[in-house]
């Protein structure tokens, strides 16, 4: 009998009590800018990992400077979980260096009573499938889905004695530890990747240069507006998140180099051969004219963002127009020398992208692993009243 067997024999035999999130969290505050004249960190919905949970960027924000929804303030161990656009599942737990900082009013911020819930467990609740399916049901909006505070916290779900959720936040938390060690070691390959990539794409000044207008018979966009994705649709479904979703109905059938054409992902790369659907601010370049189609992927994954960051209209949402796009000037080597830089360049992308090969590979079965044995620990047969 294994140690979380022996907990549960020993102090819930007959099942555990179920609580709402709700009841288990104590209550947060927001900022009072009329009292506070100092500087603070804000934690905006496109700074947080949607694969990883982990907060990439914050912003320092003033009384002056700070955005409307810049409101609650988050502590050690909080839990947030966006309730805009909730599919896209962004959700973090808050480490020590962010104590104080100031997150969006698009989270719910959970903060545990460690007296009957450790947070680490309700993190693992929040990232659990029965949550998944509960915030499908009550998010509310078509155009830009959202779930209320209220009804976040009114989920309910199995909450052991404490010792229990212990033994059940060390196993999970080591399946998360391997992956987060397996995906340091990627980011130092991809690193190694870009910086062979940057070399092999650096040509002397007297190469033919070409405009993306000249190399693409078509340049278009998508239709469709972001919100379209259908869980386990038939065909990609490409937004100006790094990750395509799913849809059910597609609106092109070609091999596409795809450039994500607004937000904090502004100027990613997709590249894809088949049928699929886009996002309408999301571009579709097809119809490659006098350029190997790989090549051309290659450099603009090596060269286009940095292009982007520079030239893109800076409003509240940084963005790229078509004649951007169309101007951009790509250098066109001899074909053999194409062929020898896709030839190298394969061999790494694979390595740092495959999802069938590689740490990406490994790193994708830790977290079904993970996700398995997360649903598998947190369901528990309610106990009688």
């Amino acid at each position: 009998m294994s140690k979380i067997e022996e907990l549960i024999a020993e102090l819930c035999p007959e099942g555990v009590k179920y609580k709402s999130l709700g009841e288990v969290c104590l209550p947060t505050s927001n900022v009072d800018w009329k009292k506070e004249n100092g500087r603070y960190q804000y934690i905006d919905l496109s700074s947080v990992e949607r694969e990883t949970g982990t907060i990439s960027a914050t912003e320092t924000i003033s009384s002056d400077t700070a955005p409307s929804r810049a409101q609650k303030i988050v502590k050690t161990d909080d839990v947030i979980f966006g309730t805009t656009r909730p599919t896209l599942k962004r959700y973090c737990f808050i480490p020590k260096d962010y104590d104080g900082q100031i997150c969006s009013t698009g989270y719910c911020v959970l903060r545990a009573n460690k007296n009957v819930v450790i947070p680490s467990f309700i993190f693992h609740i929040v990232g659990a499938s029965s949550f998944s399916n509960y915030v499908e049901v009550n998010q509310k909006g078509s155009a830009y889905p959202a779930i209320s505070d209220i009804e976040v916290k009114r989920f309910r779900f199995p909450l052991p004695p404490l010792p229990v959720q212990q033994e059940i936040v060390r196993i999970l938390d080591n399946f998360t530890e391997l992956t987060t060690e397996l995906t340091t070691e990627l980011t130092a390959r991809k690193k190694q990747y870009e910086y062979y990539r940057d070399e092999l794409l650096t040509f002397e000044d007297d190469i033919q240069l070409k405009t993306l207008g000249k190399l693409c018979g078509t340049i278009t966009t998508g239709r469709l507006n972001a919100n379209a994705m259908v869980q386990g649709g038939k065909y990609p479904f490409f937004t100006c998140d790094s990750t395509p979703f799913r849809i059910d109905e597609y609106a092109f059938d070609t091999t596409a180099i795809i450039v994500s054409g607004n937000g904090s992902q502004v100027g990613h790369i997709n590249y894809y051969e088949g049928k699929f659907n886009a996002y309408q601010r999301t571009y579709v370049l097809s119809d490659f004219l006098g350029v190997n189609k790989a090549y051309l992927y290659f450099y603009l994954k090596a060269h286009l963002r940095k292009y982007i960051i520079v030239h893109s209209k800076k409003g509240s949402v940084p963005y790229i127009t078509m004649p951007m796009l169309q101007n951009f000037k790509v250098p066109i080597p001899a074909d053999e020398k194409q062929e020898q830089v896709i030839t190298i360049l394969k061999r790494f992308d694979a390595l740092c992208n495959d999802l069938t090969s590689g740490l990406p590979a490994e790193i994708e079965a830790r977290k079904k692993q993970y996700e398995y044995y997360r649903d598998k620990l947190l369901t528990f047969k309610e106990a009688s009243a």
